[in-house]
This record gives C-alpha cells, structure tokens and sequence, in this order.
C-alpha cells in the first residue's frame, strides 16, 4: 500500500510546482522614497491600456521596501508602474524594463517625481 502511495504523492507534487513558478526574470524590489506613505501599486504591461488591480496588501510607509514577483505567465520586459497615495494621488512611470531593474527607489525631486534604478 505504501509503494502505491508514495508515487502517487510524489507526482501530485510534481504537478503543482508549476502553479508556484515565477518569473525571476521580473521580480524587482521597490522602495518608497517619496516622501508619503503609498497606499496602492499598480503594475501593469507597457502595452496595456487598464491597470491591474492594487498588488499591495497593506500601507508602504514613506522609507519602506517591498519585493514585487511576477508569475511565470508573465512575459513582458516593459511595465508601466502607478502608485496611490491616501487621497488617491496616482503618480506613474512608463516604460520600465523590468529585464534590467533589481531595485528601483521612487523620490519626489523637485515636485517631479522620479525612479532610481539598479
């Protein structure tokens, strides 16, 4: 019975790493610079017309970090990133790759707002 159950275990297993998989390729770290505490992150592909929905579970205090990963369905090097404050203010930033970003620091220099990247 034991010889039957431990394949059986072994390839349910097998099965469900897919649904665990990311794309490293994407994942990046975000820290909040601004200024304000952020209240939503959007991120959405550079080619895509809507937002996707707010990623964020919980406040991002001014001087916080988050580490954002992407599934393995997600395939596009270019994403357009929007961040809320508590009032609703969306600032946003077009056109990162995220292929080449690991880290990326979000201030207000100046009233414009701006995206350090490593």
């Amino acid at each position: 019975m034991l010889k039957r159950i431990v394949p059986v275990l072994a390839l349910s297993l097998l099965l469900m790493l897919p649904a665990f998989a990311q794309n490293k390729a994407l994942d990046f770290t975000l820290h909040n610079k601004t200024g304000v505490d952020i209240h939503a992150i959007h991120i959405s592909p550079a080619d895509k017309t809507d937002w996707e929905e707010n990623i964020l579970k919980e406040v991002l205090e001014d001087g916080g970090s988050i580490h954002i990963q992407f599934g393995a369905h997600e395939t596009a090097a270019k994403w357009d990133l929007k961040v809320g404050d508590v009032e609703g203010t969306g600032l946003v930033w077009e056109d990162l790759d995220l292929t080449k970003i690991t880290e990326l620091t979000l201030k207000i220099v100046d009233g414009k707002p701006i995206a350090e990247i490593k």
